[in-house]
């Protein structure tokens, strides 16, 4: 497979890139992760809900909020590191926010907090990664296959929604309590770093009647089936990197996708359906599968195996609305970049669909009660 074949970009090269992203999926590492083959059926959907206000555990070998249930907000918000930040000051933020994360999870004020009555413990998760600034002032090498993805010719970049040295990606079952989580983390990174980029979405993962369902973007496509159900074996060749300073961690890609809805509902049902390559009403795929549907060009089996993790928040604002795209892997070079290289090139969905920010993050490993992110790699 082209993704294993290749030879991780240096540090220099990385850093003078302008990386673009988007949809992906699994294959092999070379940090020794063993990865989802072509021969892979296409997965059930998840027999998890995919909302859940159940508080987790901060603790643990994985950041909670990779695997949890989509929650009904999410808030993503990009940092620039301020010049003087180098490996020691990166250690000192990452262990005020691991206090953070655990006083925001369990439902404690974090410290300093002036409104400690907006501290919620239901449905909180905080995941926390590197981008690229932020491994070079810490002078750390990311995992295996961590690289920008090259731009693509559909991509319409604005650096305002684009890059990052660090990420925070904050759930909540709703708006002010995650509104409350990020004004706390930011606050307290104030002596290291700066915002650069925030956004904000919803998912809807359930059905009138309270059951789980998998959710619909803006266009109504049930967006999520072909993903590995967290906890299966699949997921976890995906998702986690398991070379042994990043194991338990995995990537992010960001991607803030605008779509064209006035024109879209100029489509007939059929043409809308022919474009996604599922039927509209219940997400079943198409039987044959028009060629340039989006759910075939984005199949393992058409990408050499490739297969990732996705996760989405519809937005909507004053300028556009679309999809803040969130995709995990454990290689952005072995997994999300030929899917995303297929989807340019023959994707319907390219039609109405323009990628208008990107950024890719190496998301922390876990950490144990008594230990702070980002400790094997710093320490």
């Amino acid at each position: 497979m082209a993704g294993s074949e290749r030879t991780p970009l240096g540090r220099r090269r990385f850093l003078g890139y302008v990386g673009s992203a988007a949809a992906g999926a699994a294959a092999g590492s070379a940090g020794g992760a063993a990865w989802a083959s072509a021969r892979d059926p296409e997965p059930a959907p998840p027999a998890v809900p995919t909302t859940s206000e159940a508080v987790l555990s901060p603790y643990g070998p994985h950041q909670p909020g990779i695997a949890a249930p989509a929650p009904r907000v999410t808030e993503v918000v990009a940092l620039d590191l301020l010049p003087h930040v180098d490996r020691d000051a990166l250690g000192r933020l990452l262990r005020a926010w691991t206090g953070d994360v655990e006083a925001l999870t369990t439902g404690r004020p974090t410290p300093g907090d002036t409104e400690p009555w907006l501290a919620e413990a239901a449905g909180v998760t905080v995941t926390v990664g590197l981008g690229p600034g932020a491994l070079a002032a810490a002078t750390v090498e990311g995992p295996w296959g961590f690289g920008p993805v090259p731009p693509m010719r559909h991509d319409r970049l604005q650096e305002r929604w684009s890059g990052g040295d660090l990420v925070l990606v904050v759930g909540a079952p709703e708006g002010t309590t995650a509104a409350h989580a990020v004004r706390q983390l930011v606050r307290d990174a104030s002596p290291f770093a700066r915002q650069r980029w925030r956004q904000t979405g919803s998912w809807n993962g359930v059905d009138r009647a309270g059951r789980p369902v998998t959710g619909r973007n803006l266009f109504g496509q049930v967006d999520g089936t072909g993903n590995p159900a967290p906890g299966s074996d699949l997921f976890d060749r995906t998702v986690w990197v398991r070379e042994p300073r990043w194991a338990g961690g995995t990537t992010l890609v960001v991607r803030r996708i605008t779509m064209d809805l006035d024109l879209w509902a100029t489509l007939t049902r059929e043409e809308q359906e022919r474009a996604v390559g599922r039927r509209l009403d219940d997400g079943a795929r198409m039987h044959p599968m028009p060629p340039r549907a989006h759910a075939l060009r984005a199949r393992p089996a058409q990408n050499g195996g490739a297969r990732i993790f996705r996760k989405g928040a519809n937005y909507s604002t004053g300028e556009d609305s679309g999809l803040v795209f969130m995709s995990f892997q454990a290689s952005v070079e072995g997994q999300f970049v030929p899917v995303q290289t297929a989807l340019d090139q023959e994707d319907a969905l390219n039609e109405w669909t323009t990628a208008l920010g990107s950024a890719v993050f190496a998301v922390l490993p876990g950490f144990d009660e008594g230990d702070w992110l980002g400790s094997t790699l710093l320490s």
